[in-house]
């Protein structure tokens, strides 16, 4: 038998690390070491006839193809870099070294798999970039839709999802989704037994792949519309507890999510749920500078800003305000004969009232004990005199707090600009005083 003179040179490519193939001029493959195996998952016999862009990640394929052109005008490759997607479904990375033979009309490449070191790489980029973000965000929608395209440097997410959970209300709500197949879901109370809830109530996360989730398959129907491919959420943990999910998923054709990936998203999915929580905490302390705690109206100082962007307002379109400061007549009686507990009532009372007759352009703000300051906006004197009624008749009716029935009638002092102030500061002490006349005539 006559013997190969190549064969120990194809042991020893058989033996490397690296895969070696021979790909013609159209990229299909007419040779694949058995490292391509350990590489993309597939046995040499299994890749020899198939086209190499058709296990090229698609966002890949350009650049992949302007390579090519370069290759076989006769300028060898030595670092190119680009992605595919192993028979499992995930994505690897790969290096290729490639040079074109004219006289075999072959493209020769050697493949090494850098999926770990990319990883590595992209894990220490992302955290850098989370960071960043989170000094830089403007708000939290502005910095989900930068943490998508964070997370979308390290894997794909096409379909990706930030969901946060109320433990309060029991409610969860959708301020990002990005979905191909299913719109933004309405918020809703978590249900028992749905794939949030389990993440949510457990605080591990859940990997669905197509092996696994045929026991789900029933309420992954239910709870996402078209059945997914892939399914991966992570829990978002603060030092409350699990305060949200991140989601991603593929549908039939993409790429399908593994360990590792699951591992690489709960590490970005503490970054986001520092990021939030500091986002939130941020929101409650400006809440809390800017609106009374006891009615949610706006407090004094906030008032003090709306006031003053609303004189700009009118002065630069030579327009008109009104402001009516109002005080709760015989308030302090209540709070002396019933406790203050009645007295808190009563004031979170008067403020649903006061919003009931006011526009939701209009202002209604606390700025202390039973005094409360109503904005009116571009209105002409006929109608602010119909909102001065309705306040009025508003009070006619009694209040009822546990048991106790109050008749409160309210005294309201009347300030208009341009007449009675040029600034907020003018204004507020005429409508004062004009209350204070209009209580003291009640009063003799």
């Amino acid at each position: 038998m006559e013997s190969n003179p190549h064969a120990p040179l194809a042991s020893l490519i058989d033996l490397m690390m690296d895969a070696v193939f021979a790909v013609d001029a159209h990229a299909n493959i007419v040779f694949a070491s058995a490292s391509c195996e350990r590489i993309f998952g597939y046995t040499p016999k299994e890749m020899i006839g198939k086209n190499m862009f058709d296990i090229m990640l698609p966002e890949d394929r350009e650049v992949t193809r302007n390579s090519v052109v370069e290759i076989m005008s006769g300028n060898p490759q030595f670092h190119f870099e680009n992605r595919y997607v192993h028979k499992n479904g995930h994505v690897v990375n790969i290096m290729w070294t490639a040079r074109w033979s004219p006289a075999d009309q072959l493209r020769i490449g050697v493949a090494r798999d850098i999926t770990e070191r990319k990883r590595s790489e992209s894990l220490q980029s992302a955290l850098y970039a989370i960071s960043e973000a989170a000094h830089t965000a403007e708000d939290l929608l502005k910095l989900f839709q930068r943490i998508h395209e964070i997370v979308g440097t390290l894997l794909p997410v096409d379909n990706f999802s930030v969901t946060l959970y109320d433990d309060e209300t029991g409610e969860l709500s959708f301020p990002y989704h990005v979905d191909q197949f299913l719109q933004r879901p309405d918020p809703f109370t978590l249900i028992p037994g749905t794939f949030y809830a389990e993440i949510i109530h457990t605080g591990q996360p859940l990997l669905l792949t197509p092996e696994t989730k045929v026991a789900h398959l029933e309420e992954l129907r239910v709870s996402f519309g078209m059945n997914p491919l892939c399914w991966l959420g992570v829990p978002l943990k603060s030092h409350k507890g699990t305060i949200g999910v991140l989601m991603v998923k593929s549908y039939p054709g993409g790429v399908c999510y593994n360990e590792q990936d699951q591992e690489l998203l709960q590490f970005v999915s503490t970054q986001i749920a520092t990021v939030i929580e500091r986002q939130q905490m941020q929101a409650r302390m400006q809440y809390m500078a800017q609106y009374d705690q006891l009615t949610d109206l706006p407090n004094r100082g906030f008032l003090h800003d709306r006031l003053k962007a609303a004189i700009s307002t009118a002065r630069r379109q030579q327009g008109q305000l009104s402001l009516l400061y109002i005080d709760l007549d015989k308030f302090k009686q209540v709070n002396d004969t019933l406790g203050h507990g009645i007295g808190d009532l009563l004031l979170q009372g008067t403020a649903a009232r006061l919003k009931l007759c006011v526009r939701e352009s209009d202002t209604v703000a606390r700025i202390g004990g039973d005094e409360f300051v109503v904005l009116l906006q571009g209105v002409s004197l006929p109608e602010h005199a119909q909102v001065v009624e309705k306040i009025r008749n508003a009070f006619n009716l009694p209040f009822t707090l546990e048991g106790h029935r109050l008749t409160i009638s309210p005294s309201i002092g009347i300030a208009l600009y341009p007449e009675h102030g040029k600034d907020e500061r003018q204004l507020l002490e005429y409508a004062d005083k004009a209350m204070y006349l209009a209580k003291h005539g009640k009063e003799q």
